[in-house]
């Protein structure tokens, strides 16, 4: 079976390069490229890629918002973000995003290979140690008064799972799960999903 990928990254070097890695594999194809996060929203939707390789800076946004766009959609694929920073509050937000991992350009060209694989069978991809020193930013604060349910979605969202994926985890309408989080987000005094999922693992 070939392994769908699709690019995205606003320097078209960095693009070629990496589609002609992973064109030289027997089992992956590269089914796509954008520059930009407009442009990669309805290619992905159109090209249904197993995985997207996305950059976390883009001309027009964050690589970040376009792996939480784009897994709302289609929670199964797997976004595996690839930057030029080694940032912490980006591999963060890659984390509570949904990415599967971050890695860096400088990686070799048979390790992203490798990388790519993996994250179409959906193993994690970030490092343990970076993991560590994420939590060990992150301060426990307590739970504002949310209900179980409410505290139990709120969980879910910090693992990196969209409406869909905690409304199948939790046998409950994708439309009530949305009604949940409007509620807890109003709760906790929050405008948007990416401030719930961190304060959620806050509280881990």
């Amino acid at each position: 079976m070939t392994l769908r990928v699709f690019l995205v990254d606003d320097h078209e070097l960095v693009r070629q390069g990496v589609a002609r890695v992973l064109d030289a594999q027997p089992d992956i194809e590269v089914v796509g490229e954008a520059e930009s996060l407009a442009r990669a929203v309805p290619r992905i939707a159109a090209t249904r890629p197993d995985v997207a390789v996305l950059d976390v800076r883009l001309p027009d946004g964050s690589g970040i918002d376009l792996c939480r766009t784009v897994r709302s959609a289609r929670p199964e694929l797997a976004c595996l973000m690839l930057t030029a920073y080694d940032d912490d509050e980006a591999m963060r937000s890659a984390v509570l995003a949904g990415a599967i991992g971050y890695v860096l350009k400088d990686i070799r060209g048979n390790n992203l290979v490798d990388a790519v694989r993996r994250a179409a069978t959906g193993s994690s991809l970030f490092p343990a140690e970076a993991t560590r020193r994420i939590r060990s930013t992150i301060a426990p604060v307590d739970d504002a008064g949310l209900t179980p349910r409410e505290t139990q979605i709120l969980d879910l969202i910090v693992d990196g799972l969209t409406n869909r994926q905690i409304g199948e985890r939790l046998h409950i309408a994708e439309k009530t799960v949305k009604n949940n989080v409007t509620v807890l987000l109003g709760k906790l005094h929050l405008e948007r999903r990416t401030q719930a999922a961190v304060y959620g693992a806050r509280r881990s």
